[in-house]
């Protein structure tokens, strides 16, 4: 399994936008298009990468942008999960509702979704090989809000808790770069992340600043 993955930093608010596919057959995955669609083109032209799959992690603006742009380019599926897919304003013939659980192929490669709710409702990230995009689920040293329209801190503390039992070799890619390095994994994040090194939920609903109510 020959694994192509570019990260590309765009827009004002430092999002990462992923080109992922297959070095093998050439088929490529975009996800979270947003703020630069000419730019995606244009390096999956020049890597000789073809477009066929658009992965949403979630549906907040600056991670869905490009969305309509894209699809004006190519044909691609449009994967996000059933809780947000009705928040996406494009053709609906392009868009495939998923659950956590749910796999897409690339060629041979298989791109495998975890539901984690709490940023939103449906966010979710994905594992393929030895990779982990994380959305704004988990950042580097950090995780995502969970204080916006849909956020839950219970749910995400419950998200954060089942990555922490992935495969700690884990290569961390997360939505955005907020952060010294671009990647990081997830033994450093279990190590060094506060979000990951609470004790148990009341710890962390205190560190966002979610406590519960007496």
């Amino acid at each position: 399994m020959k694994l192509y993955l570019k990260q590309l930093e765009m827009g004002p608010l430092q999002n990462f936008v992923y080109l992922i596919g297959s070095l093998e057959t050439r088929e490529a995955a975009v996800v979270d298009p947003a703020w630069d669609v000419p730019r995606i083109l244009e390096t999956a032209r020049q890597d000789e990468m073809r477009i066929t799959t658009v992965i949403i992690t979630h549906t907040h603006f600056d991670h869905i942008n490009g969305v309509e742009e894209l699809l004006k380019s190519t044909d691609a599926q449009v994967f996000v999960h059933k809780k947000e897919a009705a928040l996406l304003r494009v053709n609906k013939a392009n868009v495939k509702q998923i659950e956590g659980g749910a796999e897409v192929s690339l060629g041979p490669l298989k791109l495998s979704f975890l539901h984690t709710p709490g940023h939103t409702p449906g966010s979710q990230c994905i594992t393929v090989g030895d990779r982990l995009i994380a959305g704004d689920t988990l950042f580097i040293g950090g995780c995502g809000r969970c204080d916006l329209p849909g956020g839950d801190p219970e749910a995400l503390y419950q998200s954060l808790t089942r990555l922490s039992h992935l495969d700690d070799r884990l290569i961390l890619h997360p939505g955005h770069n907020y952060a010294p390095q671009a990647t990081s994994t997830l033994a450093q994040e279990i190590s060094y992340n506060p979000f990951l090194k609470v004790p148990n939920l009341d710890r962390f609903l205190n560190l966002v600043g979610a406590g519960r109510k007496q």
